[in-house]
Protein backbone atom coordinates (compact mmCIF):
# COMPACT_ATOMS: atom_id res chain seq x y z
CA UNK A 1 0.00 0.00 0.00
CA UNK A 2 1.25 3.45 -0.80
CA UNK A 3 2.29 5.80 1.95
CA UNK A 4 0.19 8.78 2.93
CA UNK A 5 1.80 11.82 1.37
CA UNK A 6 1.97 14.69 3.86
CA UNK A 7 2.47 17.73 1.73
CA UNK A 8 0.62 20.78 0.39
CA UNK A 9 -3.03 20.14 1.28
CA UNK A 10 -1.64 17.75 3.85
CA UNK A 11 -3.51 14.55 3.11
CA UNK A 12 -3.23 12.68 -0.15
CA UNK A 13 -4.67 9.38 0.99
CA UNK A 14 -3.69 6.16 -0.75
CA UNK A 15 -6.60 4.02 -1.89
CA UNK A 16 -10.12 3.62 -0.60
CA UNK A 17 -8.89 1.54 2.34
CA UNK A 18 -7.53 4.62 4.09
CA UNK A 19 -9.62 7.32 2.32
CA UNK A 20 -9.99 10.33 4.58
CA UNK A 21 -12.64 8.96 6.89
CA UNK A 22 -10.57 9.53 10.03
CA UNK A 23 -10.21 13.25 9.55
CA UNK A 24 -13.82 13.44 8.40
CA UNK A 25 -15.05 12.13 11.73
CA UNK A 26 -13.07 14.75 13.59
CA UNK A 27 -14.73 17.62 11.77
CA UNK A 28 -18.11 16.05 11.16
CA UNK A 29 -17.90 15.82 7.37
CA UNK A 30 -19.36 12.83 5.52
CA UNK A 31 -17.06 11.59 2.79
CA UNK A 32 -17.95 9.82 -0.45
CA UNK A 33 -19.06 6.26 -0.01
CA UNK A 34 -20.42 6.86 3.50
CA UNK A 35 -23.90 7.79 4.66
CA UNK A 36 -25.43 11.01 3.42
CA UNK A 37 -27.24 10.92 0.10
CA UNK A 38 -27.30 14.71 0.07
CA UNK A 39 -23.61 14.76 -0.84
CA UNK A 40 -24.03 13.47 -4.38
CA UNK A 41 -25.75 14.76 -7.46
CA UNK A 42 -28.89 13.04 -8.73
CA UNK A 43 -30.84 12.58 -11.91
CA UNK A 44 -30.28 10.93 -15.24
CA UNK A 45 -28.40 12.02 -18.33
CA UNK A 46 -29.49 15.28 -19.90
CA UNK A 47 -31.34 15.16 -23.23
CA UNK A 48 -30.98 17.22 -26.40
CA UNK A 49 -32.38 20.69 -26.67
CA UNK A 50 -33.92 22.75 -29.51
CA UNK A 51 -32.38 22.71 -32.99
CA UNK A 52 -32.02 25.51 -35.54
CA UNK A 53 -33.42 24.27 -38.84
CA UNK A 54 -32.90 25.94 -42.21
CA UNK A 55 -34.98 25.27 -45.32
CA UNK A 56 -33.35 25.01 -48.77
CA UNK A 57 -35.04 26.10 -51.97
CA UNK A 58 -34.99 24.34 -55.33
CA UNK A 59 -32.27 26.69 -56.55
CA UNK A 60 -29.99 25.62 -53.71
CA UNK A 61 -30.30 28.89 -51.79
CA UNK A 62 -30.58 28.49 -48.03
CA UNK A 63 -33.62 30.19 -46.52
CA UNK A 64 -33.27 32.24 -43.31
CA UNK A 65 -32.90 29.96 -40.28
CA UNK A 66 -35.81 29.59 -37.87
CA UNK A 67 -35.24 28.38 -34.31
CA UNK A 68 -37.94 25.91 -33.35
CA UNK A 69 -38.72 23.70 -30.39
CA UNK A 70 -37.30 20.24 -31.03
CA UNK A 71 -40.02 17.66 -31.68
CA UNK A 72 -40.83 15.61 -28.61
CA UNK A 73 -41.27 12.09 -29.95
CA UNK A 74 -43.40 9.68 -27.98
CA UNK A 75 -40.83 6.86 -27.85
CA UNK A 76 -41.08 4.01 -25.36
CA UNK A 77 -43.70 4.52 -22.65
CA UNK A 78 -43.99 3.22 -19.11
CA UNK A 79 -47.23 2.31 -17.38
CA UNK A 80 -48.73 3.26 -14.06
CA UNK A 81 -46.02 3.83 -11.47
CA UNK A 82 -43.27 2.26 -13.59
CA UNK A 83 -40.03 4.26 -13.56
CA UNK A 84 -39.65 6.74 -16.38
CA UNK A 85 -38.16 5.24 -19.52
CA UNK A 86 -35.16 6.84 -21.23
CA UNK A 87 -37.47 8.01 -24.02
CA UNK A 88 -39.85 9.60 -21.52
CA UNK A 89 -36.98 11.37 -19.77
CA UNK A 90 -35.71 12.80 -23.05
CA UNK A 91 -39.18 13.88 -24.06
CA UNK A 92 -40.10 15.68 -20.82
CA UNK A 93 -36.78 17.52 -20.77
CA UNK A 94 -37.46 18.83 -24.26
CA UNK A 95 -40.96 19.88 -23.26
CA UNK A 96 -39.95 21.47 -19.95
CA UNK A 97 -37.26 23.73 -21.41
CA UNK A 98 -39.32 25.89 -23.72
CA UNK A 99 -37.76 28.83 -25.59
CA UNK A 100 -38.88 31.32 -22.94
CA UNK A 101 -37.13 29.44 -20.12
CA UNK A 102 -34.07 28.75 -22.24
CA UNK A 103 -33.61 32.39 -23.25
CA UNK A 104 -34.15 33.76 -19.74
CA UNK A 105 -31.85 31.44 -17.78
CA UNK A 106 -28.20 30.37 -17.42
CA UNK A 107 -26.48 27.11 -16.63
CA UNK A 108 -23.44 26.56 -14.40
CA UNK A 109 -21.04 27.61 -17.18
CA UNK A 110 -22.99 30.81 -17.91
CA UNK A 111 -24.45 29.49 -21.16
CA UNK A 112 -28.05 30.00 -22.18
CA UNK A 113 -30.54 27.60 -20.61
CA UNK A 114 -30.89 26.35 -17.01
CA UNK A 115 -28.77 23.64 -15.38
CA UNK A 116 -30.71 20.37 -15.48
CA UNK A 117 -30.65 18.55 -12.14
CA UNK A 118 -33.18 15.72 -11.94
CA UNK A 119 -36.09 14.08 -13.74
CA UNK A 120 -38.42 12.00 -11.58
CA UNK A 121 -41.85 10.43 -11.81
CA UNK A 122 -44.24 12.81 -10.06
CA UNK A 123 -46.29 11.68 -7.08
CA UNK A 124 -49.94 10.97 -7.87
CA UNK A 125 -52.56 13.49 -6.81
CA UNK A 126 -55.07 12.86 -4.06
CA UNK A 127 -57.69 10.49 -5.44
CA UNK A 128 -55.27 8.88 -7.92
CA UNK A 129 -53.45 6.59 -5.48
CA UNK A 130 -55.58 3.53 -6.29
CA UNK A 131 -56.19 4.36 -9.93
CA UNK A 132 -54.09 2.11 -12.22
CA UNK A 133 -54.87 4.44 -15.12
CA UNK A 134 -53.89 7.65 -13.36
CA UNK A 135 -51.98 10.11 -15.57
CA UNK A 136 -48.21 9.75 -15.61
CA UNK A 137 -46.43 13.01 -14.86
CA UNK A 138 -42.76 13.88 -14.48
CA UNK A 139 -41.10 16.51 -12.30
CA UNK A 140 -38.09 18.14 -13.97
CA UNK A 141 -35.84 20.30 -11.80
CA UNK A 142 -33.41 22.93 -13.02
CA UNK A 143 -31.13 25.46 -11.38
CA UNK A 144 -31.08 28.91 -12.96
CA UNK A 145 -27.74 30.57 -12.25
CA UNK A 146 -28.98 33.86 -13.63
CA UNK A 147 -30.88 34.58 -10.41
CA UNK A 148 -30.15 31.53 -8.21
CA UNK A 149 -33.57 29.97 -8.61
CA UNK A 150 -34.61 26.34 -8.36
CA UNK A 151 -37.21 25.71 -11.06
CA UNK A 152 -39.50 22.67 -11.03
CA UNK A 153 -41.74 21.89 -13.99
CA UNK A 154 -44.32 19.12 -14.05
CA UNK A 155 -45.02 17.57 -17.45
CA UNK A 156 -48.07 15.46 -18.24
CA UNK A 157 -46.69 12.57 -20.28
CA UNK A 158 -49.98 11.88 -22.04
CA UNK A 159 -50.73 15.42 -23.23
CA UNK A 160 -47.10 16.47 -23.57
CA UNK A 161 -47.79 19.74 -21.76
CA UNK A 162 -46.32 21.54 -18.77
CA UNK A 163 -49.09 21.45 -16.15
CA UNK A 164 -47.28 23.17 -13.26
CA UNK A 165 -44.25 25.38 -12.66
CA UNK A 166 -42.69 26.23 -9.31
CA UNK A 167 -39.73 28.44 -8.36
CA UNK A 168 -37.81 28.57 -5.08
CA UNK A 169 -34.92 30.62 -3.72
CA UNK A 170 -32.47 29.46 -1.07
CA UNK A 171 -33.13 25.79 -1.85
CA UNK A 172 -30.00 23.80 -2.63
CA UNK A 173 -30.59 20.22 -3.84
CA UNK A 174 -27.67 17.84 -4.52
CA UNK A 175 -25.30 18.93 -7.27
CA UNK A 176 -25.06 17.52 -10.77
CA UNK A 177 -21.92 16.03 -12.30
CA UNK A 178 -21.62 19.12 -14.53
CA UNK A 179 -21.59 21.33 -11.43
CA UNK A 180 -18.85 19.24 -9.80
CA UNK A 181 -16.79 19.51 -12.98
CA UNK A 182 -17.21 23.28 -13.16
CA UNK A 183 -16.30 23.65 -9.48
CA UNK A 184 -13.12 21.67 -10.09
CA UNK A 185 -12.30 23.80 -13.14
CA UNK A 186 -12.64 26.97 -11.08
CA UNK A 187 -10.45 25.57 -8.30
CA UNK A 188 -7.77 24.37 -10.72
CA UNK A 189 -7.66 27.79 -12.41
CA UNK A 190 -7.55 29.73 -9.13
CA UNK A 191 -4.41 30.57 -7.19
CA UNK A 192 -5.89 28.63 -4.25
CA UNK A 193 -5.79 25.51 -6.42
CA UNK A 194 -1.98 25.39 -6.34
CA UNK A 195 -1.89 22.88 -3.49
CA UNK A 196 -4.45 20.64 -5.18
CA UNK A 197 -2.32 20.59 -8.30
CA UNK A 198 0.84 19.95 -6.29
CA UNK A 199 -0.78 17.00 -4.50
CA UNK A 200 -1.97 15.59 -7.83
CA UNK A 201 1.59 15.92 -9.13
CA UNK A 202 2.93 14.09 -6.08
CA UNK A 203 0.47 11.24 -6.60
CA UNK A 204 0.80 10.84 -10.38
CA UNK A 205 3.92 12.68 -11.59
CA UNK A 206 1.56 14.48 -14.00
CA UNK A 207 0.17 18.00 -14.20
CA UNK A 208 -3.47 18.57 -13.22
CA UNK A 209 -5.07 20.73 -15.89
CA UNK A 210 -8.58 19.33 -16.35
CA UNK A 211 -11.36 18.11 -14.02
CA UNK A 212 -11.68 14.97 -16.16
CA UNK A 213 -8.43 13.80 -14.56
CA UNK A 214 -10.32 13.43 -11.27
CA UNK A 215 -13.28 11.49 -9.92
CA UNK A 216 -15.46 14.13 -8.29
CA UNK A 217 -18.04 14.12 -5.55
CA UNK A 218 -18.83 16.76 -2.99
CA UNK A 219 -21.41 18.49 -0.85
CA UNK A 220 -23.46 21.65 -0.96
CA UNK A 221 -21.98 24.23 1.40
CA UNK A 222 -24.12 26.68 3.38
CA UNK A 223 -22.76 29.70 5.21
CA UNK A 224 -22.28 29.32 8.95
CA UNK A 225 -22.16 32.53 11.01
CA UNK A 226 -18.54 33.19 11.93
CA UNK A 227 -17.40 29.99 10.28
CA UNK A 228 -16.09 31.26 6.99
CA UNK A 229 -14.57 34.30 5.28
CA UNK A 230 -16.96 37.03 4.20
CA UNK A 231 -16.60 35.88 0.59
CA UNK A 232 -18.76 32.86 1.45
CA UNK A 233 -21.49 34.66 3.40
CA UNK A 234 -23.99 34.16 0.56
CA UNK A 235 -23.51 30.40 0.32
CA UNK A 236 -26.98 28.92 0.65
CA UNK A 237 -28.46 31.75 -1.33
CA UNK A 238 -25.66 31.12 -3.84
CA UNK A 239 -24.83 27.61 -5.05
CA UNK A 240 -21.62 26.60 -3.25
CA UNK A 241 -19.74 23.30 -3.13
CA UNK A 242 -16.96 21.56 -1.20
CA UNK A 243 -15.21 19.02 -3.38
CA UNK A 244 -13.95 15.53 -2.51
CA UNK A 245 -11.61 14.86 -5.47
CA UNK A 246 -10.01 11.51 -6.14
CA UNK A 247 -7.22 10.70 -8.55
CA UNK A 248 -8.49 8.20 -11.12
CA UNK A 249 -7.15 4.80 -10.03
CA UNK A 250 -5.38 6.59 -7.21
CA UNK A 251 -5.76 8.34 -3.84
CA UNK A 252 -8.25 10.84 -2.49
CA UNK A 253 -7.01 14.42 -2.20
CA UNK A 254 -8.27 16.35 0.80
CA UNK A 255 -9.64 19.65 -0.56
CA UNK A 256 -12.26 20.24 2.11
CA UNK A 257 -10.73 23.55 3.19
CA UNK A 258 -11.87 25.13 -0.08
CA UNK A 259 -15.37 26.25 -1.05
CA UNK A 260 -16.29 27.11 -4.61
CA UNK A 261 -19.13 29.60 -5.06
CA UNK A 262 -20.54 28.55 -8.43
CA UNK A 263 -22.92 31.51 -8.56
CA UNK A 264 -20.18 34.10 -8.05
CA UNK A 265 -17.55 31.89 -9.74
CA UNK A 266 -15.12 32.46 -6.87
CA UNK A 267 -13.00 30.23 -4.64
CA UNK A 268 -12.38 30.82 -0.93
CA UNK A 269 -10.57 28.99 1.85
CA UNK A 270 -12.32 28.23 5.13
CA UNK A 271 -10.76 29.76 8.21
CA UNK A 272 -9.12 27.20 10.47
Amino acid sequence: MRKIVHRHLGKVVAGAAIAVAGTAVMIGITLPGTAGADDTGGGKAAAGQSAAQAGQGADGAVAPGVVEQAPAAEGEKGKGRDPLTDDEIQRVEQIAVNPQLRNASEDVEGDRGPERLTVDLADPKVGELDDPNAPRRADVTFYDYRDDTLVTRTVDLESGKVVATGTQHGVQPPLSSAEYAEAASLLIADALGADLKADYKDATDKELTDPNQLLLTGAVYRAVPGGQPAALDKCGEHRCVRLFPKVKNGPWIDARAFVIDLSARKVAKLES
